[in-house]
């Protein structure tokens, strides 16, 4: 135990070095071991895994998660991964990309997973923690919190924790405080799964007023001029919600 403290005493002193070589060993070391990690990755569909700065740099990455099941489907959950040089012997260093509504995760994107704090052990990889990270999603754990208030609303109000998570994912404020949108309209299409409900759909249906979307049109003409004269569509929609016609087509009030 006493030489493998000295040795890692040793890599830490090695990568702070005041000069600009990183410590060899110790690199091809940790590097090694991630290009084994990831070459042995067993990903579920929910999963995708990509690399910002080229497959060159293996230490950084990002995981984006798209749970099918549970409070967060259809819901896509981005987290950055960093390894350290200590790496296996360090954890990995994980944080969601995006402010969400969890138990388990802060609004800063600190995530609560123990095998990311005080279980983790070199026998554990990359694939682990992604199983692990998946976990939180489908079985958030109100007795480890790093939200408290969502904690306590998970185990004293499930139905109400549920309308919260599902405004958050829609970008609404939730307790003061506003999340990041992260969910898309495609469930009465392809995306369609018999697990959506109809709580799902009319939520669709308000965010489809709330933020319309010109990219994906049924009516050309209309996301045409939402997309390239903002003031001229308000005007207009606010014109044939009083009835009348536009564009040689007449509209209910």
């Amino acid at each position: 135990m006493i030489n493998l403290i000295k040795v890692r005493e040793k890599q830490k002193e090695a990568a702070e070095n005041a000069g600009s070589k990183t410590p060899i060993k110790e690199q091809t070391a940790s590097k090694l071991r991630v290009h084994r990690d990831i070459s042995e990755l067993t990903l579920p569909s929910i999963c995708t895994i990509e690399f910002p700065n080229g497959k060159d740099d293996l230490m950084n990455f990002e995981v984006s998660i798209k749970p099918d099941e549970g409070y967060y489907h259809d819901g896509e959950f981005p987290f950055k991964f960093e390894i350290p040089i200590l790496y296996p012997h360090d954890a990995p260093k994980v944080k969601c990309k995006i402010k969400v509504y969890h138990p388990n995760i802060d609004y800063d994107g600190n995530v609560c997973l123990n095998i990311l704090r005080e279980d983790w052990k070199p026998v554990l990889n990359i694939n682990a923690v992604i199983y692990g990270l998946i976990h939180l999603f489908t079985e958030p754990n109100h007795e480890d919190p790093l939200n408290p208030e969502a904690a306590d609303e998970l185990r004293d109000n499930p139905r109400s924790f549920e309308s919260h998570v599902r405004s958050a994912m829609w970008g609404e404020s939730v307790h003061g405080l506003t999340y990041d949108r992260n969910v898309c309209l495609n469930i009465l299409r392809e995306d369609w799964k018999p697990i959506l409900n109809i709580n799902a759909v009319i939520y669709g249906l308000i965010h489809l007023f709330t933020e319309p979307n010109y990219e994906d049109p049924l009516n050309h003409e209309a996301a045409d001029e939402l997309r390239d004269n903002p003031k001229m569509f308000d005007s207009n929609v606010r014109r044939t919600m009083w009835g009348g016609h536009m564009h040689d087509v007449y509209f209910d009030r």
